[in-house]
């Protein structure tokens, strides 16, 4: 994998994801589901280990499922 960066910001938002997801109750398939992308997506998205990109589009559907301003996911 090549490394950016911006990897630890890539896993702050993924810890952050993982934090109001689970606060609210989702788990992650149903979360994924909502969101129409797979569950295994959602995984890598929230892995600790990992620095998973995700588009714009996804992370502001991501905030609007939360309930929550996108500026508190990054």
């Amino acid at each position: 994998m090549i490394h950016s960066k911006y990897d630890k910001r890539y896993k702050e938002i993924g810890r952050k994801i993982a934090k109001y997801r689970s606060e609210q109750g989702y788990i992650q398939e149903t979360f994924a589901n909502a969101l129409g992308v797979s569950y295994s997506y959602i995984a890598q998205i929230e892995a600790p280990n990992q620095a998973k990109r995700m588009s714009l589009e996804l992370l502001f559907e991501i905030a609007e499922l939360l309930n929550i301003d996108v500026k508190d996911l990054l």
